[in-house]
Formats: C-alpha cells, sequence, structure tokens
C-alpha cells in the first residue's frame, strides 16, 4: 500500500513542481516588468492546461469501462507505451533546456504582452499543459498497474498539492531547494520506473493479443506439464519466470517492487526483454547528460578561481606629526635668455 503511494506521490511531487515552477517563472516576470493587470489572462490559460489533463484522464478512466476487456488492455498498453514515450523526451529536454528555460519563458511573455489577449492565454495554457498531459498519462498508466488504484490515486493528488505548495513558497523566495539535485535524482528515479511501465505495456499488449506471448495460442508448451513453458524454454513468447510461491503477487513486497522498479512476481519474455533494452539504453544517456551538465558548472568555477585577485592598493604614507622634521628640497632656476 505504501509502496504504491510513495511511487506515484513522488511523480505527482516532481512532475507537478515542474509545472509550478514554469507558472512561478512567468508570474515572477509580469510582476517585475509592472504588468500585473495581465495576470488573470495568464491564470486563465493555466486553468485550461489543468482542465485539459482533469478531462483526459476523466475521458480515458470512463471510456474503458465501457470497452471489452482486450480493448481495455489495448487501451492501456498503448497510452503506457505514450506515456514512456513523453516522459522519457521531458527527462532529456529538462537536461537540456533546464538553463535557457527562464530566459525562454521570460522571452515568450514579451512577444505575447506585444500581441492581444489570447497571446497571454496561450503562453499559460501551452506552458502548462504539456506537463499537464504527460502527467496525466504516465500517472494514469502507473495507477492502471497497481492493486490498490485508491491509495496510488491519493498518493498522486497528495503529490501534486505539495509541489503547488512548494512552487509558491520558491516563487515568493521563502524557501530555498536545490533544484537541479532534485530534478537529477528524480530523474534517475523516473528512469526505472518508465521502465516498470513500458514492461507492464507489453504485458498489456499482449494480454490484448496485440501482441503474442503466454496468453495465445502460439506460446510454448511444456510437454511435461501441457502448460505454457517457463524460463529458457518458454523463449521468446513465454513466461521468463514464475515466482510467485516465493512473493505473492498481493503482498507487499510485490507492490513495493512493481512501484519501484517495475518487477512482477510473474512476467513474460518479452516483458523482461523490454525492461533491459530501455534500462540499457536510456540509462547510459541519462548519465551522460548528468556529466554534461556538470562540466560548464566546473569550467566556470574554474574559470572564476583562475582569475587573479587585484592587486593590494599600497598604504599611504602617515601623515607628518608636528614634531616630525619635514626635509625640504630646493631647486635651482635657470634664468631666462634675451
Amino acid at each position: 500500500m505504501l509502496a504504491s503511494f510513495f511511487a506515484t506521490f513522488l511523480i505527482g511531487l516532481r512532475e507537478g513542481l515542474e509545472a509550478a515552477l514554469v507558472v512561478g517563472i512567468l508570474v515572477a516576470y509580469l510582476t517585475r516588468v509592472g504588468r500585473r493587470d495581465a495576470l488573470p489572462k495568464l491564470w486563465t490559460g493555466v486553468g485550461l492546461a489543468i482542465a485539459l489533463a482533469l478531462a483526459i484522464g476523466a475521458a480515458f478512466t470512463f471510456s474503458a469501462y465501457m470497452l471489452t476487456f482486450e480493448a481495455q488492455e489495448l487501451l492501456g498498453g498503448g497510452l503506457s507505451l505514450l506515456a514512456v514515450a513523453m516522459v522519457t523526451w521531458m527527462i532529456f529536454w529538462m537536461q537540456k533546456a533546464g538553463r535557457t528555460m527562464k530566459s525562454g519563458l521570460e522571452g515568450g511573455v514579451d512577444k505575447a504582452l506585444r500581441g492581444g489577449v489570447w497571446a497571454l492565454v496561450a503562453i499559460g495554457f501551452v506552458s502548462v499543459a504539456r506537463e499537464g498531459v504527460e502527467t496525466t498519462l504516465f500517472l494514469w498508466a502507473m495507477v492502471q498497474s497497481f492493486q490498490d488504484q485508491a491509495i496510488a490515486l491519493i498518493g498522486a493528488v497528495i503529490g501534486l498539492g505539495v509541489a503547488a505548495v512548494l512552487g509558491w513558497f520558491i516563487a515568493r523566495g521563502m524557501l530555498r531547494l536545490n533544484l537541479g539535485r532534485f530534478f537529477t535524482w528524480s530523474g534517475g528515479f523516473l528512469v526505472v520506473v518508465a521502465a516498470g511501465v513500458l514492461a507492464y505495456a507489453f504485458h498489456d499488449l499482449q494480454e490484448a493479443g496485440a501482441l503474442p506471448g503466454p496468453f495465445g495460442a502460439g506460446a510454448p508448451v511444456d510437454p511435461a506439464t501441457g502448460l505454457v513453458a517457463i524460463g529458457w524454454a518458454g523463449i521468446p513468447f513465454g513466461w521468463a519466470f514464475n515466482v510467485s510461491a516465493v512473493i505473492a503477487p498481493d503482498s507487499a513486497l510485490a507492490a513495493l517492487l512493481q512501484a519501484t522498479v517495475g518487477f512482477m512476481p510473474k512476467m513474460t519474455w518479452l516483458q523482461v526483454i523490454a525492461w533491459v533494452v530501455y534500462i540499457a539504453v536510456v540509462v547510459p544517456l541519462f548519465i551522460r547528460g548528468v556529466r554534461g551538465n556538470r562540466r560548464p558548472r566546473a569550467a566556470q568555477a574554474a574559470a572564476a578561481a583562475s582569475v587573479p585577485a587585484a592587486p593590494a592598493a599600497a598604504p599611504s604614507p602617515a601623515p607628518a606629526s608636528p614634531t616630525t622634521p619635514v626635509a625640504r628640497t630646493t631647486s635651482t632656476a635657470t634664468p631666462a635668455t634675451s
């Protein structure tokens, strides 16, 4: 229970904090340039973006009840793949654009102020809608994969609420947070979580019959038991392993492993392959991006340390005291010639 709550809470906190920081930058800039009269237009765009995200989540949730089981699994698997793609793209986008995000947003506000009313509404909408839709899809995919969906949803809502409060404190200057370190560590956690969502997406697609697997007629069969083969005999469309006798699928340990690393007590070979390939490709790229962001900061620190200090000013001579004799110099005048 706590595992699913913590996983969705952290994702809601991270994704919500990104959106809160974007809004904080926009509000602070409008205040600094003396255009507080434009804030209602900005908040209108932000409100529309939040409404869009909620509408998308509601549409996916309620429409799924009207579908057949295979259609539900196909919808869940497809949306999970989309969510993983969006989250992965956002992680690397933040690595590259995080340092210039503030100047880019302020430049967009300047252009919007020169335009009409809808220009400022649009910049508020676009700036938040991207985060909102991505967060909705990713959280929806995660919540669907958990057995205790209510607790997972509560964790996401609380995470988003905490993010909004933290963003307000940061914008007001009442809280200082090492955002670079926070987004680095939470980004690494998101990479692992996304791998788990990807594996679960393959599970849904196999259950829907969109991908071959142990649920279809083409699954490899163990001749001794007549059941779907497990282990090496099950490659590539059977079960990779089944440790349900050791880790019960409904146990707290199973929920913790699924919420953090995407592990399930019983997984297909396609799930395992998808998880391994994603981690093998994305993790090195993520680490390279983290190191690449550290080099400019290290170079700036080295450049600042190499700047020679300004020479100390020579002490001014002490004024002569009344008892100290002052030497006088005499000059010889050159006579003028007529």
